[in-house]
């Protein structure tokens, strides 16, 4: 076996092995799972009298029998294929060998996106472009998520102009009932829902009144401002947008900027708890730089009972591809299809919002 390593600019660590075609399946395998999922296959092999290398399984005396395909090393150990985002040591050797492991969610399992801005605040897509982009996916209903007054750098948006936002919605939507489903993208009926990306102030408070709110279809709450208060301030702010019940997600709720800022300070337990309660949906905000949850995190709201959203937080219509790394972090954290709202129809998601 040859070994290159190298360090990108960037910082990243980069680790090239070469393996003969016939060792190919068993190292893919070895060298993609943890080494804790390593040690969790070991015992599992040991106790089965063989033992597991890189190339696959080991019999008594140390001849080994090169795997085909990764299934058939775990197969040979009597466990159900582990997919390579559970391969963290995190239970799911357990879980494969008792039937247990989650049917992920999947990239086609996706329906919409429920967090995109337009040209109505920061974005570079009018509704008309945001339309296109998103039939162009395959979708079938996009959120438009534009900030609210607050941030007037972004130019959000006061009660005026969202109300203006929701009635052009809703005469594009009126034209494109009209013209039916867009044949050149082989898609069903689209459709256009009104939102805003609320602001939680630092005193708690939203940035726009609940008569307002009432009035969309789907409200994502979010910090973008004093990210820096103690955890429990911190907390009571997300806490409280939780419970309003005019919210129905929370947005990117550590607040993190991968390389450039640090999760805030707060009771994500505590969070977590109020969301499963009220129903209120935690996003997880596919943008590169953000990954916000994160997919620990996800995991343990998961087991505290909270449902999710799966959204770009897109500004132009290329970032609308960010949904394979949102759907990937939500793998990672065992998210299964009926886990994520977006996963839902247009009719569906309404009943789960309500």
């Amino acid at each position: 076996r040859a070994r290159v390593r190298a360090s990108l600019r960037s910082g990243v660590e980069v680790d090239v092995r070469l393996v003969p075609a016939r060792l190919y399946a068993g190292a893919l395998r070895h060298f993609t799972g943890s080494r804790e999922h390593n040690e969790s296959l070991q015992k599992r092999a040991a106790s089965m009298g063989l033992a597991l290398g890189p190339e696959g399984v080991l019999e008594k005396g140390g001849r080994s029998r090169p795997a085909r395909s990764e299934e058939e090393v775990y197969s040979e150990l009597g466990l159900a294929y582990i997919p390579p985002e559970l391969r963290e040591g995190r239970g799911e050797v357990e879980a494969a060998a008792e039937g247990r492991l989650p049917r992920l969610v999947e990239l086609s399992d996706i329906r919409g996106d429920l967090h995109v801005h337009t040209d109505w605040s920061d974005g570079h897509l009018s509704l008309e472009g945001l339309v296109e982009a998103a039939r162009a996916r395959g979708y079938e209903y996009v959120v438009v998520s534009d900030h609210s007054r607050s941030l007037a750098v972004t130019g959000g948006l006061d009660e005026e102009r969202l109300l203006a936002q929701k009635d052009a919605i809703e005469e594009l939507n009126r034209r494109l009932a009209e013209e039916g489903p867009a044949e050149e993208h082989g898609a069903g009926p689209f459709r256009l829902l009104a939102g805003v990306e609320v602001d939680i102030l630092p005193d708690g408070r939203l940035d726009l009144p609940d008569g307002v709110l009432a009035e969309m279809d789907v409200v994502t709450a979010s910090v973008h401002s004093a990210l820096r208060q103690p955890g429990e301030r911190m907390t009571e702010r997300l806490v409280g947008a939780a419970k309003n019940e005019h919210v129905d997600v929370i947005g990117h709720p550590t607040g993190r900027l991968l390389g450039r800022r640090e999760p805030s300070a707060l009771d994500l337990e505590g969070l977590f708890e109020v969301c499963a309660r009220t129903g209120t949906l935690l996003e997880i905000n596919a943008s590169p730089e953000r990954l916000d949850l994160k997919d620990t995190d996800a995991r343990l709201a998961k087991d505290m009972g909270c449902r999710f959203t799966v959204s770009t937080d897109a500004h132009h219509a290329r970032a609308l591809g960010d949904m394979v790394y949102g759907v990937a972090t939500a793998r990672r954290a065992w998210l299964e299809p009926g886990d994520v709202a977006n996963t839902r129809s247009l009719a569906d998601l309404r009943r789960l919002l309500r």
